[in-house]
């Protein structure tokens, strides 16, 4: 039987990712004045674990088995267990999971939580898949990635290709040999032990700083203009939580195209048509636009939603937003961040912009530690109150230090974990 491994489309984009990461990192180091010795402490990834998953497929023809690359990267626990996604994506690889890995132990000093930072994901195209031959990819890569997963080390969360079901599936795999232990993974169902309003915390983080943001620009909310480049998971919470702030949704795209409306999208309406056909395209209402189109539309507010560098020196000059909040990963370049910058252009970091969901695990991982679950009023207050607070913090430095939003987060969550690292005499 002949073994064929995934091929990695995209692959290409973990350079730009792992540049843009280090560019800006290095930007605060030296704000910070942080010796070489320090910096090269602070950016070695404690663990970096490559599995192989064999899985024979319905496509496979004539019997072939498909060999999918896993991975979990450790980058830092200095301040608490490893915290961070798992992404099912076709660009899977160990570049991009590195970056993010690094980039969850900032998010997690930033808001000020008890972890480190962590990201993984196995290499697939999760449409290829059955839901059966899914659930199988997830618990054999739990099986490979036992030893480093733990309630106390390393809890796992959803990202892109991921959801409450894979969570489960994780938990269900880990529970065999551990005993029911539901703090192993976040982004569970609520009937597993997930916590309420972990599905939207993303989403309506980005859509309340946004409406924060765009208040001291004086920019305001009520009918500004929108452009969501993603409506999965953050990308429709994101939506929802703008468009119950008045503000006028004009664009939104998926993996395959965008559409338009300067009038406005009902986003309920758009979610249901996505429900029924799978897509966007043909929303009643709008007109098509494509990914590449869409980012350039004259707006108000542009929020990337989806994937890695889709704002790059390519289309950096382009960009017609007044404000881009990174509701993705690194969606903007470093080249690309500077242009931004030059062109007046605010830029809420994603660093900063999509911690809702970090913080909503750990409150989530908080629940099952104490087996005592809160209500969904009182884990979305906890949210605003801690993002509102950080967000002043990032906002009092930049303002003190003379730079800008994204320098200022990364100088605050680096100093934490800077600290933390020297208080253990590593």
């Amino acid at each position: 039987m002949s073994q064929v491994k995934n091929t990695k489309p995209g692959e290409h984009k973990h350079c730009q990712c792992q540049d843009t990461q280090n560019h800006f990192l290095e930007r605060a180091f030296e704000s910070l004045k942080l010796e070489a010795a320090q910096r090269e402490l602070l950016l070695a990834p404690f663990r970096e674990t490559i599995v192989s998953i064999p899985l024979l497929t319905r496509r496979a023809e004539g019997g072939n088995l498909h060999t999918f690359m896993g991975y979990r990267v450790q980058h830092n626990h200095a301040r608490g267990p490893f915290k961070g996604g798992l992404r099912f994506h076709p660009s899977v690889n160990l570049g991009e999971v590195r970056a993010l890995a690094q980039l969850m132990t900032w998010k997690t000093a930033l808001v000020d939580i008890p972890f480190g930072g962590a990201k993984g994901g196995i290499a697939v195209d999760t449409n290829t898949l059955s839901h059966h031959e899914l659930e199988i990819l997830t618990k054999r890569f739990v099986q490979k990635m036992e030893l480093v997963f733990g309630v106390h080390h390393d809890i796992p969360a959803p990202d892109i290709g991921t959801n409450p079901q894979v969570m489960a599936w994780i938990l269900e795999e880990y529970s065999k040999t551990h005993g029911y232990t539901p703090a192993i993974v976040t982004g569970k169902p609520v009937e597993l032990g997930g916590s309420a309003g972990r599905l939207e915390a993303t989403g309506h983080g980005v859509a309340y700083l946004t409406g924060k943001m765009a208040s001291e620009i004086s920019l305001g909310i009520d009918n500004a203009s929108v452009v969501i480049q993603g409506f999965g998971n953050v990308g429709f919470h994101s939506a929802q939580g703008l468009a119950a702030m008045d503000a006028r949704i004009i664009a939104l795209s998926d993996a395959r195209s965008g559409v338009v409306c300067d009038k406005g999208i009902n986003i309920e309406q758009a979610q249901r048509h996505v429900a029924k056909t799978g897509w966007l395209e043909n929303l009643p209402g709008t007109e098509p636009v494509n990914n590449a189109e869409l980012l350039e539309l004259p707006c108000d507010i542009l929020i990337p939603a989806a994937v890695e560098a889709t704002i790059n020196c390519d289309n950096a000059e382009a960009i017609k937003a007044r404000l881009v909040i990174e509701a993705a990963n690194i969606p903007v370049t470093h080249l690309a961040d500077a242009t931004l910058r030059e062109r007046g252009i605010t830029i809420v970091p994603d660093l900063l912009a999509n911690a809702g969901g970090v913080l909503t695990s750990y409150y989530e991982w908080v629940q099952n530690l104490q087996e005592f679950p809160w209500d969904y009023d009182t884990v979305l207050r906890r949210l605003e109150q801690r993002l509102g607070r950080v967000y002043e913090q990032v906002r009092d430095l930049a303002q003190q230090h003379n730079t800008d939003l994204r320098t200022a987060a990364y100088e605050l969550a680096i100093d934490r974990v800077n600290k933390a690292v020297a208080l253990r005499g590593f």
